[in-house]
This record gives structure tokens, C-alpha cells and sequence, in this order.
């Protein structure tokens, strides 16, 4: 008698709610599914459920109209026809009916036949009348059912402003030039198409973040680093990740926005009126993730990484940089652990520039 003493399984801790399973028993009675309200056990017998039979009645579906008298006869056949002749990959391309929905209609056909009707549709599991009516439609109207944004042909991910990628691959990008700047220099990496570095440097800013805020003397210090940068199809400067919520790091984020409108504006000018921006702006968040050096919502220096990409370029014969020889030894000595602290904004333009080749030319 003990295994008979199985009760409908409690929904809630609490006395008076009750959730009929498939097969359960019970002495008690008067005993109701809270779900749907039906007397699942009586109490003059114990009454065993059917393993397929649920308490989980869909009384929307059961008052909604039958499916095939919403369509003509001929668009049945069509909807019809669609269910029982296409793949998988082909019903996952009908609206709502990506992922389990195509495979459990493909795994009914399999072992009921073939639909007979549309109202036979409600039987596989996932699709209910409202799914199954929007389904039918799509059928029915492929062009009217809104095309889902695809991003491939943008790079609107990591870029600002907003450039085609396929604009930016038939624009001529045979090179570019990666900036950062930081809260007393400037680094900027010239790369071209094949990741070869032409030029790699940075310049000191004394007068960054020092007394009063005078766009004079900005504008001198920007324009002479401008002029010293070189030619590019493109240039692409990093967007900081500083929030404006804490007010301490205000002063710094006036000054990055200073730096960055006015190289906009001297960069800018080296072109004619185009179709499409040449200086850009590459998330800093991007580009960590790209190299995997995220930590939570903070990215961390990437000079190990860069340093293990100068040995790759003299021991591999395939490297995601390549650098010129006689300057390999040059760059090494540059990124030694003691002079770190002095070339985090070097190694971030070379990194932002490898990675907008990479994620420029991935599909």
C-alpha cells in the first residue's frame, strides 16, 4: 500500500495547489489539477493515466477556428505540399520555423505519413494555431514576411561610422593607419592589406592634461603629430570605453574628445568629398575581444600577445604580422618588460590594426 501513496506532485509549497502528472494515484478526493481544473483522480477507484494522455489541453487552440476553412482549397494544397515535401533546411527557412519546429515536423512525417489536412499540424509538438497560422502565411507570402537584418554586409559592429564592408574591400584600403592616443602621446601603426608594417611609432605629448584646457595649444601639438603620420587609404582611430557615470574620469574623457575631433578634422581633410567616411572610429572593446584579452568589462595590455607575434614573424613562415627584418630586433627591445608602461598605446595601434584586416575580411 505504500507505493499506491502518490500524490499529484504539489505546484507550489502550500496546501490546495495540485499538478497532475501522467500516471500518478490517489486515495483523496476530489482532488483537481489546478492547471485545468479536472478531476484527475476519483475516489471510489484508482484511476490510472494513460502515459499519453496530459492534462495540458490547449483550450486556446481547441476555441480558435479550424485551419483549413481559413484558406481556399488550392492554398491548402500549396501549404500542404510545402509540409510534406520540404528538408529540414528548407522548412527552417519559413518564418517560426527554425530550429526543433522543422525537425519535429520532419520527424512526424517520418513516422505518421504524410499531413492530410492543416488541422493535423497541431499535433506536432511546439506548433500551436497562432504559430502554425503565421507559418501558413509565410507560405503562402514569402516576399510579405519581413526579410531578417543580416549584418554581413556591414561592419557596423566595430565601426563608426557605419561603412559597408563591401564598400570598404572595393575602396582601394591597400593600407591603413591605426592611431591611439592616450594622456601624453600618440601612437599610430601604418599596415597594409597583407599585414606588413611600414611604420610604427609613437610621439610625446608634454602639454596633454596639463593647466587649463587651451584648444591653441591642442590644435599645435595634434597638428604637428598629423603631419608626421602617414598617408593611408584609411584611418582608424580608437574609441576609449571610459564611462561618463564616473565624474573622476571626466577631465580624461574631455581630453581624449579634444584629441579625437581634432583628428578627425586634420586627417579628414587630406581627402576629397567621397561617397564614404576615410577616417573611422574602432571600438577599444572590439579589438580586446577580438585578441581574447577581456576580463570581465575591462581589457587587459596586450604586449604579451604582441611580443609573441614578433617571434612568430622571424619563426613562422605564416604570421598575422609581418615585420620588416631589420627592424624586428628594434621592436623587441622596445616592448622589454622595463620600458612596458611606455608602449601600451603603441601596441594597442598595431593590435587595432591587425584586427580590423581580420575582422574586415571575415565573412
Amino acid at each position: 500500500m505504500a507505493a499506491l501513496k502518490r500524490f499529484c506532485l504539489p505546484l507550489f509549497r502550500g496546501p490546495g495547489l495540485f499538478l497532475c502528472p501522467q500516471v500518478f494515484y490517489s486515495f483523496r478526493p476530489s482532488r483537481q489539477c489546478t492547471l485545468c481544473q479536472r478531476n484527475c483522480i476519483t475516489s471510489s477507484t484508482l484511476e490510472q493515466r494513460p502515459s499519453s494522455q496530459t492534462c495540458f489541453d490547449n483550450s486556446e487552440d481547441q476555441n480558435q477556428a479550424p485551419l483549413d476553412s481559413l484558406y481556399t482549397p488550392e492554398q491548402c494544397a500549396t501549404i500542404l505540399h510545402v509540409l510534406n515535401t520540404a528538408s529540414e533546411s528548407e522548412l527552417a527557412a519559413v518564418k517560426l520555423l527554425r530550429g526543433r519546429k522543422a525537425t519535429n515536423i520532419v520527424e512526424y512525417r517520418g513516422k505518421h505519413g504524410p499531413f492530410l489536412d492543416l488541422n493535423s499540424v497541431l499535433s506536432v509538438p511546439l506548433l500551436k494555431h497562432k504559430t502554425t497560422a503565421i507559418v501558413f502565411s509565410s507560405i503562402l507570402s514569402p516576399s510579405s514576411v519581413p526579410a531578417r537584418k543580416v549584418s554581413k554586409g556591414t561592419t557596423v559592429k566595430f565601426i563608426k561610422p557605419e561603412v559597408d564592408r563591401e564598400i570598404l574591400k572595393a575602396s582601394n584600403a591597400e593600407s591603413i593607419v591605426s592611431i591611439v592616443y592616450g594622456t601624453n602621446r600618440i601612437a599610430w601603426a601604418h599596415m597594409d592589406h597583407k599585414c606588413v608594417v611600414q611604420d610604427w611609432q609613437q610621439a610625446e605629448c608634454p602639454a596633454f592634461m596639463r593647466g587649463t584646457y587651451l584648444a591653441a595649444v591642442y590644435l599645435e601639438d595634434i597638428s604637428t603629430i598629423a603631419s608626421r603620420i602617414p598617408q593611408a587609404d584609411l584611418y582608424i582611430l580608437e574609441k576609449s570605453a571610459l564611462s561618463l557615470q564616473n565624474t573622476n574620469l571626466f577631465p580624461i574623457m574631455l581630453h581624449l574628445r579634444t584629441v579625437e575631433a581634432m583628428l578627425f578634422t586634420l586627417l579628414a581633410a587630406r581627402f576629397k568629398e567621397d561617397n564614404y567616411p576615410r577616417v573611422l572610429n574602432m571600438q577599444r572593446i572590439s579589438v580586446g575581444k577580438h585578441f581574447g584579452l577581456m576580463v570581465g568589462e575591462s581589457r587587459t595590455s596586450g604586449i604579451t600577445l604582441l611580443q609573441q607575434m614578433l617571434c612568430d614573424s622571424v619563426m613562422q613562415k605564416h604570421s598575422r604580422v609581418y615585420f620588416p627584418k631589420d627592424m624586428v630586433v628594434r621592436y623587441k627591445n622596445m616592448f622589454q618588460p622595463g620600458a612596458r608602461n611606455r608602449r601600451e598605446e603603441m601596441c594597442d595601434a598595431l593590435l587595432q590594426a591587425i584586427a580590423f584586416y581580420e575582422l574586415l575580411s571575415s565573412t
